[in-house]
């Protein structure tokens, strides 16, 4: 019998856009929870919005990042970690705007999330913005 600390399951779920099928929306392995990187697509439609709208793309990633940590039993409030990837340095004041906006109303215990920003290539040309999620939940 194994034990259910250790078991890793996949999270799914159709409020976040279906991942590639070589990776998982997101993972839990006892309460860890590590959510893949999200970018700006429509969950109903799979189709990218908002393009060349960094501050729009950025609460859109948020909105999958958070249903994907609500499928897997947790919330923002219980992100240790999250890491941002910005196309360009450019962005970076637009995207903290819809970041503070969105992360700050969903952490009650008051402790924001640690936060890494990249700057890099992303996958698709009009992705602006990119995020992945660790959390641990109780």
């Amino acid at each position: 019998m194994s034990d259910l600390m250790s078991d890793k399951t996949a999270v799914s779920t159709t409020d976040a856009p279906a991942p590639l099928p070589v990776f998982s929306q997101g993972v839990r392995k006892g309460n860890i929870l590590q959510v893949s990187g999200q970018g700006s697509v429509d969950p109903a439609t799979g189709e990218f919005v908002f393009v060349g709208d960094v501050k729009a793309q950025t609460t859109r990633v948020l909105q999958n990042i958070e249903a994907i940590l609500k499928a897997g039993g947790g919330s923002l409030d219980d992100v240790l970690m999250l890491r941002v990837y910005l196309t360009t340095r450019d962005d970076f004041a637009a995207m903290n705007e819809a970041y503070a906006e969105f992360v700050t109303t969903r952490t009650p215990s008051g402790v924001l999330p640690s936060r890494t920003t990249v700057f890099t290539g992303l996958p698709l040309p009009d992705m602006l913005v990119e995020i992945d999620a660790l959390a641990v939940l109780d």
